[in-house]
């Protein structure tokens, strides 16, 4: 697993998880990926000092929040 590249620190962005050592947030490179822009993309035009193990540890850290949360759905 890749999510050891993510850092949650109260000093760098209010506490917005970050790929370590950056001050680039998960949410800016998730919008990123959102907006239709492959690996290359990102990391040629927007954040050359990322890998492609970095995104995908975004990817992944994502996916592990959202595996965490409890769905409670309305009745209609």
């Amino acid at each position: 697993m890749t999510t050891n590249r993510i850092a949650v620190d109260p000093k760098i962005l209010s506490g917005k998880p970050c790929i370590k050592g950056t001050r680039i947030a998960v949410t800016m490179v998730l919008e990123l990926l959102e907006d239709g822009l492959s690996f290359k993309d990102i990391t040629k035009d927007y954040y050359p000092q990322l890998t492609a193990e970095d995104i995908r540890a975004c990817l992944e850290y994502a996916k592990a929040m959202i595996e965490g949360e409890e769905i409670h759905f309305a009745a209609a």
